[in-house]
């Protein structure tokens, strides 16, 4: 400020003072604030023991410059307290810089409840409502709200003068946030540590009292003409805000990184946040994503809202707290209100999801028929390479055929559900085995939280197999699809193929399988025929007859490059009819921009090309034949090595065969 620089907060003393916690006890203690029986600061175990004998067990061990929930432990016992002493302060040392700890009596079933104030730094200080942050995992704060439910109001009034009487005792200046611990049982409350910052709750306490934080704060400390009003403006209605993590609480809230491939919050609400879709999540900084909070005229009303807000937040690419979050506010003693901080030992959150132990060789999401409508400007219909199997493993578990599963290439994943379900795997076969036995394939896999389904490898003849769940895989929708295109990098939840670690949610609307019996094996072998319409590109214009005689009689080979964009053929050249492809280009099976189709066989220079759903719209090389719809999901089937003789069909025997197929699934 000496060099002309406003600092829009409290006073660096202010800072200093209630930055240390038995510096800010002595201080509350000095103004009169009830605290919770503790002590200052302990040199050694020992001393810490002999205290918690005249306090109580349990007591909490604290650092002193400790914050966010790092550096608290609630000790029961002497031994508790000793074995976890030295830890606290290493602990508080590398965090903080100081490893100086203290102790307090640790209150049962104490609520988290925290009064908003706001100083001119001349005396004044205003109480703008409290805030109840009992919601916490891991001593961090997960929901907010204002005011507190269950509150007298002669507790709510003791409250607030408490927590002005501080502010008043020290000349606070600007925004801060007065913390107690409140004890439901005695309605009595307790002196906790002073926030000397804007809090990232403070937007709950704006909205029922229609004042901008920041913009006091600002006008505080540039506008010297700017005074705060006499009274603090009447609360109106109820705000919760839900703090939305990049964390897995699955699995004790390990943090999340990656890529998001969707972030969408619902437009009516508040939300403060800074990701979008294709903003990258780094494991280095603070997890919080966003704040979700909604408004109403009380708090049955905003409960309803959040739960609502909750549903519509979507965000993909990456685990995140949100089905928490769901779980939470539908959990009876958060709707009845006065949640304890110790209650959240209670919520049994058991997510619909799978967590991927191990990926396979190439596992990605995909829905049928994919991606449709955008081949004419390049982007492929991607989808499952063998269709056919993906739309029966989805009607045995009773899912609409088009339903979001699982394609496997060559080497199954290992899969752990956290919730009940029913699974299929329809395709190539493969060893499957649920919690160590082995469980056929093409019929409803029953399944229970906690089992663990390993796919295996693919010995023998095809090259995939589908995974179907019921009510399907979760999966934002790009340009109409679930698909996965591994090439694009977007599409599915990941944008690419599944890695360990990867949590996939099952949608909710789990379908009935009453009734669905086993599925026939689809014929697979290693030596394929395969229905084509004859052209567009034939004889005599491009190809002899008899290379057009050749290509039916022949036995191609799969060459073992092949992949999704298509499948590589090895067999005789053809002999042409023509010696090059004129203005096209120098060889005779060039041509300019030729329309694809999934399924062509596209001549690669002499080397024909099956292409396939990832494959090119629009290319430079002559089509002789075309797979028919209904036998498409051979090409999915083929691996290096396997024969393949092409059938002439007419268009009448291609839809027929298409109709047997619908009826079949």
């Amino acid at each position: 400020e000496d060099a002309g620089v406003r600092w829009l907060g409290p006073t660096p003393e202010q800072i200093i003072a209630f930055g240390l916690k038995h510096e800010a006890r002595r201080l509350a203690g000095d103004a009169g604030v009830p605290l919770v029986p503790g002590t200052g600061l302990l040199e050694n175990a020992e001393a810490a023991v002999s205290a918690a004998g005249g306090i109580g067990y349990p007591v909490m061990l604290k650092s002193t410059a400790g914050g966010g929930g790092i550096g608290m432990k609630v000790c029961r016992d002497d031994d508790e307290l000793r074995r976890e002493f030295e830890s606290v302060v290493r602990l508080s040392e590398r965090s903080f810089g100081s490893g100086s700890v203290f102790i307090e009596r640790f209150i049962q079933r104490g609520r988290h409840v925290e009064v908003q104030i706001f100083g001119d730094g001349k005396g004044k200080v205003l109480a703008l409502g409290e805030r109840d942050c009992s919601v916490q995992r891991r001593n961090q704060k997960v929901f907010e709200e204002t005011p507190a439910p269950g509150l007298s109001d002669p507790t709510r009034s003791a409250l607030h003068a408490a927590a002005v009487k501080l502010g008043e005792s020290v000349n606070y200046r600007s925004a801060g946030t007065v913390e107690f611990i409140y004890d439901a049982d005695r309605d009595d409350f307790f002196f906790l540590e002073v926030n000397t910052r804007l809090q990232v709750e403070h937007g709950v306490t704006e909205l029922v009292t229609g004042i901008d934080l920041v913009e006091w704060m600002v006008r505080l400390a540039l506008d010297e003409t700017w005074t705060m009003p006499e009274v603090s403006p009447a609360p109106q209605g109820c705000a919760i805000q839900a703090r939305v993590y990049a964390e897995d609480p699955n699995h004790n809230f390990r943090p999340s990184s990656g890529l998001l491939t969707e972030a969408s919050f619902p437009e009516w609400t508040r939300c403060d946040g800074w990701i979008a879709a294709g903003a990258e999540v780094s494991p280095f900084y603070d997890p919080l994503l966003a704040k979700v909070m909604v408004h109403s005229e009380d708090r049955e009303a905003a409960v309803a809202r959040l739960e609502i807000a909750l549903d519509e937040t979507r965000i993909s690419g990456i685990e995140t707290n949100l089905r928490y979050l769901r779980g939470i506010v539908r959990w009876t003693p958060y709707l009845n209100g006065g949640v304890a901080m110790r209650d959240m030992a209670d919520f049994n959150y058991t997510p619909q999801t799978i967590d991927v132990m191990s990926a396979g060789t190439m596992t990605s999401v995909q829905d049928w028929p994919g991606r449709v409508g955008y081949w004419e400007v390049g982007v492929p219909p991607c989808g499952p390479f063998d269709n056919l199997s993906l739309r029966i493993a989805n009607r045995l578990v009773g899912n609409e055929e088009g339903t979001a599963g699982l394609e496997i290439t060559m080497t199954g994943p290992t899969l752990r559900f956290n919730s009940a379900t029913t699974v299929a795997v329809v395709g190539a076969p493969v060893l499957i085995l649920k919690n160590g036995g082995p469980v056929p394939m093409g019929t409803p896999i029953s399944i229970q939280a906690g089992d663990v389904l390993k796919i295996g490898r693919f010995e023998g003849a095809g090259a995939r197999a589908c995974f179907a769940v019921s009510g399907g895989i979760e999966s934002p929708e790009y340009l109409g699809s679930c698909s996965t295109f591994t090439l694009g990098k977007f599409g599915g939840p990941f944008g690419r193929a599944l890695l360990p670690g990867d949590v996939l949610g099952i949608k909710g609307d789990v379908p009935s399988t009453e009734g669905i019996k086993a599925s026939t094996p689809l014929p697979i072998s290693h030596d394929w025929q395969i229905a084509v319409l004859y052209g567009p590109h034939g004889s005599p214009d491009f190809f002899l007859d008899e290379d057009i005689d050749t290509f039916f009689a022949t036995k191609w080979e799969v060459h073992y490059n092949s992949a999704r964009t298509g499948v590589r053929l090895i067999g005789p050249k053809p002999k042409w009819a023509r010696t090059d492809g004129g203005e096209a280009g120098l060889h005779p099976s060039n041509l300019h921009d030729n329309a694809y189709a999934i399924g062509a066989v596209d001549f690669t220079g002499d080397m024909p090309v099956i292409l396939g759903p990832d494959g090119p719209s629009l290319g430079g090389f002559v089509c002789p034949v075309v797979v028919v719809d209904a036998e498409l999901w051979k090409l999915g089937q083929l691996r290096p090595g396997d024969r393949i003789t092409f059938v002439p069909v007419d268009e009448a025997w291609a839809r027929d065969r298409q109709t047997e197929v619908s009826k079949f699934i």
